[in-house]
């Protein structure tokens, strides 16, 4: 395994929408650009995995979240960024997760 998931906080989807109607946090989606612009979370930003660069995060005092499609490779941009030095917090089950609470995503193509 190439992270360790005990060295960064995972939010639940709940609690990541409660930061982003605060307007508290930075979602940043690390799924592939064609999946994002698929479906993803209002309010979130594509970082992909593929060009993933931690430095490159917004640097404010707002928490920065990052999801994918289930946490796996959000988990893994985590252990990049805090072998990078910066704080980020990963949402655990990512936008499945966030379906599953029954969450709005935004689709393309959709009414």
């Amino acid at each position: 395994m190439f992270w360790n998931r005990s060295k960064f906080a995972e939010l639940d989807p709940a609690q990541v929408q409660s930061l982003l109607h605060r307007g508290d946090v930075h979602l940043v989606d690390v799924r592939e650009p064609h999946e994002h612009a698929a479906e993803s979370i209002e309010g979130a930003v594509c970082m992909p995995m593929s060009r993933f660069d931690p430095k490159a995060l917004p640097q404010d005092p707002r928490t920065v979240v990052l999801h994918c499609l289930s946490g796996s490779r959000s988990a893994l941009a985590a252990s990049l960024c805090l072998r990078a030095g910066i704080a980020v917090q990963n949402m655990k089950g990512g936008i499945a997760a966030w379906k599953a609470h029954g969450l709005p995503t935004r689709r393309r193509g959709a009414a």
